[in-house]
Formats: C-alpha cells, structure tokens, sequence
C-alpha cells in the first residue's frame, strides 16, 4: 500500500471512492478493482468519512479504528491508496470540498474520477453544491440492482446530468457494512465477507459489540 502523495510530472487518472468503511469488506474491494479495470484508473484512492453528514444518527467506530482496517485491507494491493483528506480537517465534510482539494494536491492528475452508488446518485441533489461537483470531476455510478434513477427528477434538480455521468454495470455483491455490524453484534461469523486480517481485528478490538 502506498501513500497518496504522486510521482511529479507522472499524468494520471486517479478513483475517488469514499465511505465510512466500517468495516471494509470485499465489496468494496471488487469495486474499487473493478472501476480501475473498467475505467482504466492508475489507482483508486479510498476515502474514509470522518464526520459524514448523512450519517449523523450513528455511532461510528474510531476514525483510526477505520483507518486501521483498510490498511490491513489493502496492504498486498498498490492500486489502493489510503487518503486523510477528511479526517485531518475540521468538518462538515463534504464532496465537493474534498475533490477541490485533492485537485489541489494532485495537479498532474489527468481527471479525479468520483465513484459512487446508484442510491448515492439518486439522493445527489440533497449533496451539497452537485452542480459543481459533476462539473469538475467525472462522476461514477456504480449499478445496483435494486436501485431505479428518475433521471427526469435528477435532470430538474441538476441539469444535463445524464451526459456527463457514467454508469458501471458491477458484480452484483450482497455485501453491506451495517449487515456486518449486526451479525458480529450477534455473534454470527463474517468470514469470507472481510479480508481475514480485518476480521481478526474486529475480533481483536472487540468491535460492534
């Protein structure tokens, strides 16, 4: 794993894939693999939320708790890099705030491509400033089948949205942090739906009991 300070001079096309990841689990990981397979990503760049304001109604494990686990995740994988950008300034963090100033830290990037889920895209217009964000970098959506766009709705709240949003058809991966959560808090096993060293840490520390 290596960090997120680039080559200088080196041009690249850089994943932004934020989330809470807690825990990170291996459906994050195929994504994120995916998207650099299918978009041709030098890297995908995992972002981990420190105070994300959708999620104010829980309580989340430590920031470094979380951190710790997506090193442990993505130690034997250069093409997953590990970003502070969120959790070492002051909140509320949003999206658009943390593509200005990864442009800002990585200006030889060719394009920031910032992924996210079709229930993300959907619930796009309640982001704050979404104009600018699908302005300024390309935005992904990564399918889901369970999930419908009304792209008549999205197109009244942020025009042209459609052209200039790609969407990924993704392995369908029945996968969910806060399933996770629940079963370890029951007691139930979560091997093989985590990298292995993740669940020795969540054992470990005793998390989500």
């Amino acid at each position: 794993m290596l960090s997120e300070s680039s080559v200088p001079g080196q041009r690249e096309r850089i994943g932004i894939f934020g989330g809470t990841f807690d825990p990170i689990h291996l459906g994050h990981l195929i994504l994120a693999e995916e998207a650099i397979c299918r978009l041709q990503l030098d890297y995908v760049m995992l972002v981990p939320a420190a105070d994300p304001p959708h999620k104010q109604d829980r309580q989340l494990s430590s920031v470094e708790e979380r951190i710790h686990m997506i090193k442990l995740a993505t130690a034997d994988n250069d093409n997953l890099r590990i970003s502070r950008i969120d959790v070492d300034r002051p909140g509320p963090h949003y999206s658009a705030d943390t593509i200005r100033l990864l442009y800002e830290r990585h200006p030889n990037a060719t394009d920031l491509f910032f992924l996210m889920g079709l229930d993300s895209l959907r619930d796009l217009p309640t982001w704050h400033r979404p104009d600018w964000l699908v302005e300024n970098c390309t935005v992904v959506a990564l399918s889901r089948f369970n999930v419908e766009i009304d792209w008549q709705q999205l197109e009244r709240s942020i025009p042209n949205i459609r052209r200039r949003v790609l969407i990924l058809d993704m392995p369908t991966i029945e996968i969910a942090s806060h399933k996770l959560r629940q079963r370890v808090q029951d007691g139930c096993s979560i091997r093989y739906q985590v990298p292995a060293a993740v669940e020795r840490y969540i054992i470990d520390r005793k998390l989500y009991r």
